[in-house]
């Protein structure tokens, strides 16, 4: 979601052969010449409105099975028919490599708050066959035309819900999933009920030991939001790192950072992630420990409002 801008085609997982996972795997939600075509025919030519606006699809004029979806004309999700495991968007690439060190090769289950094409749910469906996924969509009509447009994966391995995504989130069991995914935006701006303490505390509940919660933050100079957030996910998980392009943590124009949190100090330590993230199609540089203190050094712990009696309130 907003600002991200796309740095060209890549498959997830491309930086390493994926561990019992590709196009061999599960059939579900993967378009054949054919189908792709049936569902090509299906994409409506202009905007379409939707409860919360409008939506869009513009076709890559250089790959005829590609698509960018624009939501209330905003480039939401790249979709590509021929091969689900393609990634279009910077921070996409960058959240499936973090997602690659997660128990490589097995299913998991993922939480995506914020749907829109459902592009990073499709990857993984195909990279880890098996897996199951929920993707939570305030806009009520935009799952439904996803599914005729893209030909998504269906129940169990990926459910939409309709709802708020922080009401959504704090609905789910304890300890019944292995990620979650935060991609919600209002105009350029996540939500602010989304980026509190309250908020990360909710998407820790829900993880299993040893899972990641990915943030997507847009922000420009001083990345004062992103800094609040890094101090924010700082008290609840033991370990967080800030994924980005160098220039935007030089203070250079607006963009998206990515966030990982977890209580697993291992899991984001790997030596080949940083590595990986600086050799993407747009190469990025991963902080941790130190450098993430230095950045949120003296950035506000956000929290939800106090209400009039005293109370948090978490609605949008």
């Amino acid at each position: 979601m907003p600002p991200d801008r796309s740095a060209g085609r890549r498959r997830a997982g491309s930086h390493r052969p994926p561990t019992g996972t590709g196009p061999t795997g599960r059939a579900a939600g993967r378009s054949g010449s054919g189908a792709a075509a049936d569902l090509r025919a299906a994409w409506p030519h202009g905007p379409v409105e939707v409860p919360t606006g409008t939506v869009e699809l513009v076709p890559d004029p250089d790959h005829a099975a590609g698509v960018t979806l624009l939501v209330n004309g905003v480039p939401s999700s790249y979709v590509d028919l021929d091969d689900p495991g393609v990634l279009a968007f910077e921070y996409m690439q960058q959240m499936a490599l973090v997602i690659d060190t997660l128990r490589p090769g097995t299913p998991l289950d993922v939480v995506h708050l914020g749907a829109g094409g459902c592009a990073l749910a499709r990857a993984l469906d195909v990279l880890r066959p098996g897996s199951r996924q929920l993707a939570v969509e305030l806009d009520t009509r935009l799952p439904e035309l996803a599914r005729l447009w893209f030909g998504l994966p269906r129940a169990p391995a990926l459910r939409i819900r309709a709802g708020d995504a922080r009401a959504e989130l704090e609905r789910l069991g304890t300890a019944t999933t292995d990620v979650v995914v935060r991609d919600v935006f209002a105009g350029d701006r996540t939500p602010a009920h989304l980026t509190t303490i309250e908020a990360a505390r909710a998407a820790a509940r829900v993880l299993r030991p040893g899972g990641v919660y990915l943030v997507n933050c847009a922000d420009r100079p001083p990345l004062a939001l992103a800094r609040s957030e890094a101090a924010t996910l700082g008290r609840v998980f033991a370990d967080v790192v800030v994924i980005a392009e160098p220039a935007l943590l030089r203070g250079r124009g607006y963009g998206n950072l990515v966030l990982a949190a977890t209580d697993d100090p291992a899991l984001l330590a790997v030596a080949g992630l940083a590595r990986a993230v600086r050799t993407l199609p747009a190469p990025a540089r991963l902080l941790r420990g130190e450098e993430v203190a230095a950045f949120a050094a003296g950035a506000p712990v956000l929290h939800d409002p106090v209400t009039g009696d005293g109370t948090r309130d978490a609605a949008p």
